[in-house]
């Protein structure tokens, strides 16, 4: 059972996919984290996020980096949006992803190529979305809630460059997959927006089962 997740920056996917996976009893990978991972070792090795050796070259990571708390920064998600868009990087990591995937039992696969290139015969699909507006208020509240400062209007700016560099990139383009369902967070609590996850997850397995195709 493979279920992918995908969608822009504080949309709500990363934490729909870790309650799936606790519903469910699967493993979840945020697969962003590997690429803030290549984004933060460019960063260490004094490279250019936007070259493209460099970026390649910042690939053989080590696991720990995961663990790296500097990986949950809005710094470093600029750099990931920016090391993605070359085609080796995305080549380099996307076994990775597919060996998650393909695990006994199955797994949940959250980012924003998962239905459309990592795993395109996901048995589910969910595009997780939200307003810039309400998107840009959730960066603001987590960084009050680590002490930090933020200004809304340069957290609007970033989520609008980086929706415009996911989106216009010329590989693996974010955008819905085929047969995803869209599931809008604007105007939904935690709670409710996991709720509805489960059952769009739930038709569609049933669906599967049925034989019914959409």
């Amino acid at each position: 059972m493979i279920v992918a997740v995908d969608g822009p920056a504080a949309s709500g996917k990363g934490t729909i996919a870790k309650a799936l996976g606790r519903h469910y009893g699967l493993p979840v990978l945020d697969t962003g984290l590997l690429y803030r991972a290549v984004g933060l070792s460019v960063l260490k090795a004094g490279g250019d996020p936007d070259h493209e050796e460099d970026a390649l070259a910042a690939c053989g990571f080590d696991d720990g980096t995961l663990a790296d708390p500097a990986l949950r920064s809005e710094a470093v998600g600029s750099l990931a949006s920016r090391v993605s868009v070359h085609q080796s990087v995305r080549d380099a990591l996307v076994q990775r992803q597919r060996d998650f995937a393909m695990q006994p039992g199955g797994a949940i696969l959250d980012g924003r190529d998962i239905g459309t290139v990592i795993a395109p015969d996901a048995d589910a699909k969910i595009f997780v979305t939200a307003s810039v507006r309400v998107r840009a208020e959730r960066r603001f509240q987590d960084a009050l809630s680590h002490g930090g400062h933020p200004d809304m209007d340069s957290l609007i700016a970033d989520i609008q460059a980086r929706d415009t560099r996911d989106m216009s990139r010329d590989h693996a383009p974010l955008r819905q997959a085929d047969g995803a369902d869209l599931l809008d967070t604007s105007d939904l609590t935690i709670e409710a927006a996991v709720q509805r996850a489960i059952a769009l997850v739930d038709a569609q397995l049933e669906g599967r089962a049925s034989g019914v195709t959409r």
